[in-house]
């Protein structure tokens, strides 16, 4: 069986409260990702959106652009911090997602950035599955009234560790990219997401599960804190769930800090109980991770 994991390593999640206020939201980070250095954090997360509120009426103000890379301090401020952070804290970091513009299109995007320990920018992945709901009674919500879609799976290779996937938020209702990742070799799936107060208390913490349960991998989701004055309220309950569907941290609904130690035993464990990488019958049903499939990879 193969290792996925090299060596244990320290995940944590940054529950981040932000408001209208761009530069105070990358000086809460700052602090925030600081502090899960300190704490030996090698490998750092922040939520979807965590420089700007969170809805299409901000897309358009917040929009910074990253193309092309690297771009000037005026037009990607966010890109800056990220990179001068990272390098600080000496981890691996997730920007969560901002809102992106591309002059060459005009078209606006939600986008991760990830960089290394030196501050070099090292993946970008564009949210793939928009978030268009309309539930009855409880939440309308349209991305695609402003946002346009990424067009590839994002696989990240980290020297010391092994191959992570990036996704945000709704890409994790699509279980076709999570599987991908997993036969790709991933040993963790990371959705920053801002699920609400109606898809939250239904799936957040199914959805985790199941993409664990399903790949027998780790699954890390981190949500930005609830803010029941802003225009939309995340859900929270930022999580960690191992390659057995077990939730191994959640943070609750304000800004904290949660962390989780991730190892290859627990996966091999997992994998030798339930060995489903060697019963598929792809035989009967295709398989998904073959084929034509565009990658973003790092």
């Amino acid at each position: 069986m193969a290792t996925l994991l090299k060596r244990p390593l320290k995940l944590a999640l940054v529950q981040l409260a932000t408001g209208s206020d761009k530069s105070a939201n990358l000086s809460r980070a700052r602090s925030r990702v600081l502090e899960a250095a300190q704490q030996g954090a090698s490998l750092i997360v922040l939520p979807e959106c965590f420089n700007s509120p969170y809805g299409c009426q901000y897309f358009p103000k917040y929009a910074e652009t990253l193309l092309p890379s690297p771009p000037s301090n005026e037009k990607a401020p966010s890109f800056h911090a990220l990179s001068a952070l990272a390098k600080e804290a000496n981890a691996y970091l997730l920007g969560g997602s901002i809102p992106e513009y591309e002059t060459s299109t005009e078209k606006y995007f939600n986008t991760s950035l990830m960089f290394n320990p030196k501050g070099e920018l090292i993946a970008t992945h564009r949210k793939v599955h928009l978030f268009d709901i309309d539930i009855p009674g409880k939440i309308t919500f349209k991305e695609s009234e402003i946002l346009s879609p990424g067009n590839k799976i994002t696989l990240v290779d980290l020297p010391e560790y092994g191959r992570i996937a990036l996704a945000i938020c709704y890409d994790i209702r699509f279980p076709e990219l999570a599987t991908i990742a997993a036969r790709k070799q991933c040993f963790l799936l990371l959705y920053p997401g801002a699920f609400n107060l109606t898809t939250g208390a239904l799936h957040w913490s199914l959805q985790a599960r199941a993409r664990a349960m399903d790949n027998q991998v780790y699954v890390g989701l981190c949500s930005p804190a609830r803010d029941m004055e802003a225009s939309y309220n995340a859900w929270g309950h930022s999580m960690v769930v191992d390659p057995n569907a077990a939730v191994m941290t959640e943070a609750g609904e304000s800004e904290e800090v949660v962390y989780a130690d991730l190892n290859e035993d627990k996966i091999q464990e997992t994998r030798k109980g339930i060995p489903l990488q060697g019963q598929r019958r792809f035989d009967v049903y295709p398989d998904v991770s073959e084929g034509k499939i565009d990658f973003e990879r790092a």
